[in-house]
């Protein structure tokens, strides 16, 4: 592990029998001068002194009002808790000795602690933390982290749409932009090389956080039978601490009055949190620079992201405009709702015994509402987006590429990112490094690496399985309780009422199967959220940036099957294996396979889309806002009889915890909207729509929660958006699949061009148009009601005494030497399917790979930026060593000149 001590650390005298680590005489005399005195009912290991609070609740400082506050332990004091049992004096007894022993461990790694007892809960105690300068220098060396060299002189070129940007951001008056430098790896030995005009500013309060944060996290506080416990986290799930984190500057919505606070918190409240700025462009570089680079890139991509699908908004609207004015000439629909045509045609029950016949034209209205999303400009749009999602992606790249460079975090994963604690305590294998060919440590074998690697996957697939099975669970309830909702019909022999009840059992399933399914996602996401976190901790992933990508990985499999599965059920499956009347197909030879709604698939998967987008954003927008002010707003009443005054740490304490995933499920949330807007969007040209609506809302309500709601994050750095990145670039090449084989198998476009130019007959002589006319009748079977089986016989007698009932299918009718088999019609219209979705995969992924190939995935400028300030870098390392050199040699000649003199 990866500790670092110099001349004046301390070091440990001993460990006891528990496991504890003990404080040796000689250090508790060393340390007593400056932290005070030792508790005389505790036992002798070190504990933080407490102090009382100087009533300066706008304060980051100990009470010196010099030491900055870097970070805050809370603690409950066991000895001030009330009626204690007998059995739980040694559990408190023993949680008090790893808090000591762990103050200890922050003690001799140089950092300093002053505690101070809560305003309104006298039980709770504070323990300030501050990093001093040698600290600072020592762990940012430790850490590669890059700082200043000199300020950046190299001049950024104008874009023709700087006057565009400049409308809609904030005034460079109210948030004054960064200055950029040159930054390198910090090296103590060469301090004097870096920019350094002032010590307290030259580490930012995000590079202090981030410091201590590495510090707290690999700190000891017991061995027990030869393994080390160590590490602020699993304090924290002991209960041995009850929270720690950085504090935010000020307070959101006052402007702090003391000179030394920055206010930044207050200027990211008033021009990106507030909702009436939701029209401004986002202060990245103030979010990076407050929160960073990893909450800078997820808000950056975000917005991003928002302002593409404007465009595809604007199409999608378009096209829906198209399709809604294009019922007016619609005719398969019109005949649809025709009582000439659509209301004689009798159609087959869709199961079996209690289900009724019904008229065709009852579909009216849905084959209306069908009309326009089921139209030319679907097929257009899904094109449309093919190409528009590659834009996103390649376009993002390029500005991925120059935040890196902006925000200096182009080698991170390289320099600066660090292996994680876990990972470092349990290095006890030796390899050779074959990049450095240098002796290592690693935590396992390949062998062992494998195995665990085999378990992962076979874990993950294991869920996976769960999901598919309790989808197929909910397919057989659907079809059972269809059934049962059927039977409990009366027998009607009037055509309307028996049409009207006919809707029931469709409504009635439908309805409760949704709700089942609802319930069981969101059980399965509770319980494969703990998995996948064990999973990947069983992994041991080396940095934290692998831990993520790994988990992200997992847990975005999952909840594709989980949120998709039901719109990829009713695509692809719903309707298209259920026989004909005479022969329906049976699941598991009892339950027969359901069908689609009398208005098609299509229009039902729109619906569901629909519901699941708009009920998913409103949901969790409520969520996020209701949910954390609910719990802020009770954690505020039970302190309402604490002193006015309260100090800034203990306002941070009542907000809400930032969760071990941070923004991950912000991310996931965005990444499987943008699965809906890209994978089912021929069915739905408004998704785009409704996904900017949303987002145009989610990034002032993120931005409203963690600069209000939520404890300031510890700003981390990140180089990119992680595994979301392959991750959106897989599902934009099975959204091209996906959408062509929406209009081929789900849509009726391709048996309607078929019919069109191959069967339709010309009204008026061979040199006419052909039209739409007598589509619908030349589409739908005929089947002759004796030839039911009698398991599937409906009970009720046909309306109007026919002998015969349509369904729709391409199939001989009755007579024919070939009855009820597929008739040349279908062969056809499958020859065309097929054509349809080769030609259109292949026009689509050629025009997406030669734009891939067209947009390189960092620009000229940025590249040409990155090379100047590597060589300016290197030139200024070198000059300023050269001149050190330099100035050694000229003392040394002048010493031996005055000696010789």
């Amino acid at each position: 592990m990866a500790f670092v001590s110099d001349e004046t650390s301390l070091e440990m005298d001993e460990i006891s029998e528990d496991g504890e680590v003990i404080v040796s005489d000689e250090m508790e005399q060393t340390i007593m001068p400056t932290y005070g005195t030792m508790q005389d009912n505790l036992p002798r290991t070190y504990t933080a002194d407490i102090v009382e609070f100087n009533q300066n609740e706008d304060s980051l400082y100990f009470n010196d009002n010099q030491r900055r506050i870097d970070y805050v332990l809370v603690y409950e004091d066991e000895l001030l808790k009330e009626q204690l049992k007998n059995t739980k004096k040694g559990v408190l007894r023993k949680q008090m000795k790893k808090r000591q022993a762990y103050e200890s461990g922050l003690m001799k790694h140089g950092l300093q602690l002053e505690a101070t007892r809560a305003v309104s809960d006298e039980k709770l105690i504070f323990v300030k933390v501050h990093a001093p300068w040698d600290v600072l220098c020592t762990y940012a060396e430790v850490m590669h982290i890059k700082l200043p060299l000199q300020p950046n002189d190299l001049k950024n070129r104008r874009s023709a749409f700087n006057w565009f940007t400049r409308c809609f951001s904030v005034s460079e008056n109210i948030i004054k932009p960064e200055q950029e430098f040159f930054t390198a790896p910090f090296e103590k030995d060469r301090l004097s090389e870096f920019h350094i005009q002032d010590k307290d500013n030259f580490f930012t309060p995000a590079t202090r956080s981030r410091i201590v944060q590495f510090i707290l996290s690999r700190v000891e506080y017991a061995v027990k039978d030869n393994v080390k416990k160590f590490g602020i986290n699993k304090l924290l799930d002991s209960g041995i601490y009850k929270a720690a984190f950085p504090l935010h500057d000020c307070k959101f919505n006052v402007k702090s009055s003391d000179e030394k606070c920055p206010n930044e918190r207050y200027l990211l409240f008033r021009e990106w949190a507030h909702p009436f700025s939701f029209f401004k462009l986002q202060p990245l570089d103030l979010v990076r620079k407050y929160y960073g680079e990893k909450v800078g890139i997820y808000f950056a991509w975000l917005g991003y992201y928002t302002r593409m699908l404007l465009l595809a908004a604007i199409v999608g609207l378009c096209c829906f405009l198209y399709g809604y004015k294009s019922q007016e000439t619609c005719t398969w629909s019109k005949e649809v709702c025709d009582p000439n045509i659509g209301g004689q045609i009798i159609m087959c029950p869709q199961c079996d015994l209690r289900c009724n016949y019904w008229l065709l034209n009852i579909t009216c209205e849905s084959s209306k509402k069908l009309c326009i999303f089921d139209s030319f400009g679907t097929l257009v749009f899904a094109v449309f987006m093919g190409i528009w999602v590659t834009l996103f992606l390649e376009f993002w790249k390029r500005r991925q590429a120059e935040l890196e460079y902006e925000w200096d975090t182009v080698e991170f994963l390289e320099q600066e990112e660090q292996p994680l604690p876990e990972y470092e305590a349990r290095c006890t294998h030796v390899v050779i490094n074959p990049i450095t060919q240098q002796e290592e440590l690693v935590p396992y074998t390949t062998f062992g690496k494998c195995l665990r690697i085999a378990f992962c996957t076979s874990a993950v697939l294991f869920w996976i399985l769960l999901i598919v099975a309790s989808v197929v669970g909910i397919i057989v309830y659907r079809l059972s309780v269809f059934l049962v909702f059927s039977s409990s019909l009366p027998k009607q022999t009037n055509g309307p009422v028996a049409i009207q009840k006919y809707l029931t059992p469709q409504t009635a399933t439908t309805v409760t199967a949704s709700i089942i399914s609802f319930i069981i996602i969101m059980l399965l996401n509770i319980l494969y959220e703990k998995v996948a976190i064990m999973i990947t901790d069983f992994e041991l992933p080396r940095t934290k940036t692998d831990y993520e990508n790994s988990l992200t990985t997992k847990m975005f499999l999952f909840q594709f099957v989980n949120y998709y599965s039901s719109c990829f059920y009713i695509a692809f499956f719903k309707g298209k294996f259920v026989g004909y009347p005479g022969d329906p197909v049976y699941w598991f030879g009892r339950y027969r396979n359901e069908e689609c709604d009398p208005g098609g698939c299509l229009l039902e998967l729109t619906t569901q889309l629909t519901i699941i987008m708009g009920g998913k954003a409103i949901w969790n927008n409520i969520q996020e806002i209701l949910l954390p002010w609910v719990k802020n707003l009770v954690s505020r009443c039970r302190s309402s009889g604490a002193e006015r005054f309260m100090p800034r740490w203990e306002q941070d304490y009542h907000l809400q915890p930032v969760g071990k995933l941070g923004l991950f499920y912000e991310y996931l949330e965005m990444v499987i909207q943008f699965g809906f807007v890209t994978l089912f969007v021929a069915s739905f040209p408004l998704a785009p729509l409704l996904a900017l609506v949303n987002n145009l809302l989610e990034i002032r309500v993120d931005a409203w929660k963690i600069t209000t709601q939520w404890r300031r994050m510890v700003p981390e750095k990140a180089q990119d958006i992680g595994a979301w990145q392959p991750i959106m670039q897989g599902v934009a090449l099975l959204a091209v699949v996906t959408n062509a084989m929406l209009i081929a198998f789900t849509s009726d476009m391709i048996p309607r061009l078929v019919y069109y130019w191959s069967f339709s007959v010309p009204p008026y002589g061979n040199h006419s148009e052909p039209t739409m006319q007598g589509y619908i009748s030349n589409t739908l079977s005929i089947f002759e009601i004796y030839d039911f089986k009698n398991e599937s016989m409906p009970l009720d007698q046909p309306l109007f005494d026919r002998m015969t009932c349509r369904y729709r299918d391409f199939r001989y009718p009755p007579g024919h030497e070939h009855q009820y088999e597929h008739s040349i019609y279908y062969w056809h219209v499958i020859a065309a399917k097929l054509a349809f979705i080769i030609v259109m995969e292949h026009i689509v992924y050629s025009v997406k790979f030669m734009i891939s190939y067209a947009i390189p995935d960092v620009s000229n400028e940025t590249r040409d930026k990155l090379k100047r300030e590597k060589y300016l870098t290197q030139k200024i390392l070198h000059e300023r060593q050269m001149g050190n050199i330099a100035d050694r040699y000229w003392k040394t000649d002048n010493v031996l000149l005055s000696k010789l003199d």
